[in-house]
């Protein structure tokens, strides 16, 4: 089914629910005029729809592959890369100074949005890239500035993140990989990292890995890590390229999804790297990356939502069995099937809104310096990530039920969506992990960024009776909150993924109300989630209460009963 990009949409959540007006109204994103708006998401959508669509189904029948030891990627990629380079959508957001366009956050996640949906395996790539640029701009020296940033953010170079040992999952302060002094302000890399996406293609000249690794005198933990740029060729101060470095790709990984993606095994033996940032300082320096690719990953998951979405709704409009309501009709008209599409539709809406929402909220803090605005950003960041990926996942299992029998069969794509996913769930921090930093790190200002974002929903203007519901429980939300920055952390850990998953439905049933009061076409959607998502709330409220005292009562002995 072909793919159509969302603009339209994109432009009334700019415009009418997320307040993108701000940030073009600062001195920093001037330029974001709604001509240049308008200008960047339909060049963006046109790419998606005619270049990088076509490539879908590609990656997943033709699979990156690793031949003695240079990765093959699949057919039609290398074109598609050189096409999303060819229009500078790699720097969107970039210095400037450096061959970026500058662009606010806002207007480079909703084209993420939609090469997402186009082709996640291949959107993958520039992502990285993206979240390693932002790495260098803010901690890198001068030098290495100098020479990297204008090549990855021509896309002529690509780059990567090296976290995960298999010794060293979440748990990153157990990692092993070493780099050792040259005597020459170079290091020795030494170690194996896992799970490395994009570690090599045969689309550009070089690969730059970020290797986070410990020096000889540093200390256990994640206090003793610091940061290195790894290139796969070496480059001369200029940039020329010159003796291969000495790192190689083990293997690729037999994955779930995402076949046209390749994810290494990487092996680093004595590998010449340059510290980024201050010794031992790494983890600093690559949560810079990491929470730029959280947002990136949860909009991912809304990519894909917005692709399985129109699937569904394309195959519902001409599928026909049994009698409908509306008479011998398509199974559009089954109450079930539209249940399932209303779902589809309304979440997806609403994890859009959140990711754009936190864009928006980091935008402004760039501009201007607020600490307001940057506490905002901060607390939305794990719930964009969280509860985007796991609308993608649901949406896109909903997608298949609505395809039927036809959803277990390749042919159609509804299971590639799925099976894409799912892993986006899990990298950056699993969901787990976000919720648990959003009820611990995000909290320790005693949940003063989060009753600031509950003053606006308390402050709900719309249809009536929505509204009603929707201030309720934003207030059981103040109430749930206040109650959980009293509890110890472990009880806070505890009910941590309910309490994000009520912010976010609490959150979502607050944009839903604004796109209906800016547009009425929008309020049966609004109502649907409103109606029938939003009062899942209460009993995710109902969780967080619990504590960890019932959890812990499930011992082994009554988990194998």
């Amino acid at each position: 089914m072909p793919y159509a990009a969302p603009v339209p949409e994109m432009r009334f959540l700019l415009d009418h629910v997320v307040g993108f007006d701000r940030v073009a109204a600062t001195g920093r994103f001037a330029d974001a005029t709604p001509e240049t708006v308008e200008a960047v998401l339909t060049e963006a959508g046109r790419l998606c729809a005619e270049v990088l669509a076509p490539l879908q189904r590609s990656g997943d029948i033709h699979p990156a592959r690793l031949e003695n030891g240079v990765v093959r990627t699949s057919p039609g990629f290398a074109d598609g890369y050189r096409a999303i380079v060819g229009g500078g959508w790699v720097g969107i957001s970039a210095d400037p100074g450096f061959g970026g366009l500058g662009l606010p956050i806002t207007l480079a996640t909703c084209v993420n949005d939609m090469m997402a949906s186009a082709c996640l395996s291949l959107q993958i790539n520039p992502l990285m890239t993206q979240g390693q640029i932002e790495a260098l701009e803010h901690h890198a020296s001068d030098p290495i500035k100098a020479l990297y940033l204008p090549r990855l953010i021509s896309g002529e170079w690509c780059g990567t993140m090296n976290l995960t040992e298999p010794q060293a999952g979440s748990d990153v302060g157990a990692l092993r990989t070493r780099a050792v002094p040259n005597g020459d302000g170079t290091y020795a890399v030494t170690g194996q990292k896992i799970y490395i996406s994009w570690a090599d293609n045969d689309f550009t000249s070089n690969v730059c890995h970020l290797v986070l690794a410990r020096l000889p005198d540093a200390v256990a933990g994640p206090k003793g890590i610091s940061l290195f740029m790894v290139p796969k060729i070496i480059p001369d101060a200029e940039g020329t390229l010159g003796a291969r470095n000495s790192l190689k790709v083990v293997s690729l990984e037999h994955k779930l999804g995402l076949h046209g993606s390749p994810t290494a095994v990487m092996q680093y033996d004595g590998a010449t790297g340059w510290l980024v940032g201050a010794p031992h300082n790494g983890l600093a320096a690559m949560f810079t990356m990491m929470n730029n690719a959280r947002l990136g990953v949860g909009v991912q998951g809304v990519g894909v939502a917005e692709a399985a979405t129109q699937a569904a709704l394309a195959y519902a409009s001409e599928r026909r069995q049994g009698r409908t309501p509306m008479g011998d009709g398509a199974i559009f008209d089954h109450a079930d099937v539209r249940r399932m599409l209303g779902q589809m539709r309304a979440e997806t809406f609403a994890a859009r809104s959140i990711a754009l929402a936190c864009a928006v909220a980091i935008d402004m803090g760039h501009a201007t310096g607020d600490a307001g605005w940057q506490a905002r950003a901060a607390l939305l960041t794990p719930i964009a990530k969280a509860y985007g990926t796991d609308v993608g996942c649901d949406v896109a299992q909903i997608g298949i039920q609505v395809h039927g029998g036809m959803g277990f069969i390749e042919d159609t794509g509804a299971a590639q969506y799925a099976r894409d996913v799912r892993v986006t769930a899990i990298y950056e921090g699993t969901n787990g992990i976000q919720a648990m930093d959003l009820v611990g790190r995000k909290m320790m200002d005693g949940g003063a960024a989060a009753f600031a974002l509950l003053d606006e929903v308390a402050g709900a203007v719309g249809l009536g009776d929505l509204v009603a519901d929707v201030v309720a429980a934003g207030a059981a939300l103040r109430a749930a909150t206040e109650s959980l920055v009293a509890q110890a952390m472990n009880d806070r850990f505890a009910g941590a993924v309910p309490y994000l998953r009520a912010f976010a439905r609490v959150l979502g049933a607050h944009f839903h109300l604004a796109a209906a009061a800016a547009d009425p076409a929008r309020a049966p959607l609004a109502r649907f989630y409103i109606k029938r998502l939003l009062p899942e709330h209460a009993a995710l409220l109902a969780q967080v209460r619990e504590g960890a005292a019932g959890l812990y009562a499930l011992d082994a002995v009554a988990l194998s009963a």
